[in-house]
């Protein structure tokens, strides 16, 4: 597995620095998924779980939009993968789900949120309502939430990509 990753700064604004991290873990789950089939992609954790690599990227597509379009601007687009039903619905993969779909996904809600988050200061405080609570966060809170969210799935990703083909990593 080749893991093409940019190091965060070692001695920068916290902008950067936040900007740098939240980039690195991004890369980290892009990295996790690299070279496997659909097939492998799809391959859940363990029984009964149906967590895997590419419900994880559709995930945080969906963590993507939530937080920098509905949340920071106030852009309630939906959700991206059904959920009426089902909460989970991002990670449940149905046979008409592909690695293309999903990835393009990803990456398209990853430009709106930089495209966002450039218009904000770190104290800037959001527009949009959010699941949690009527107030409002800092773009800072945001940046710091989405690094533990994907630094929290990496650990998910680690396990799952070695589960798949043996492939470990950091």
């Amino acid at each position: 597995m080749t893991t093409q990753r940019s190091r965060p700064a070692l001695n920068a604004d916290e902008r950067t620095m936040l900007e740098g991290w939240l980039d690195h873990h991004r890369q980290t789950l892009a990295s996790k998924c690299a070279g496997l089939t659909d097939a492998q992609l799809r391959t859940a954790s363990v029984e009964p779980s149906a967590l895997s690599l590419m419900g994880l990227v559709r995930h945080m597509a969906e963590v993507e939009r939530a937080w920098f379009r509905k949340v920071l601007v106030g852009d309630d687009q939906g959700p991206i993968y059904p959920r009426a039903e089902d909460q989970d619905g991002d990670f449940r993969l149905t046979e008409a789900d592909t690695w293309q779909e999903a990835h393009a996904t990803w990456q398209a809600e990853i430009e709106v949120a930089r495209r966002y988050a450039a218009g904000f200061g770190l104290d800037d405080l959001s527009k949009g309502p959010s699941r949690f609570t009527d107030e409002p966060f800092s773009l800072r809170w945001i940046y710091t939430h989405m690094i533990q969210e994907y630094a929290r799935h990496n650990g998910h990703a680690d396990l799952i990509r070695e589960r798949i083909d043996g492939a470990t990593g950091h």
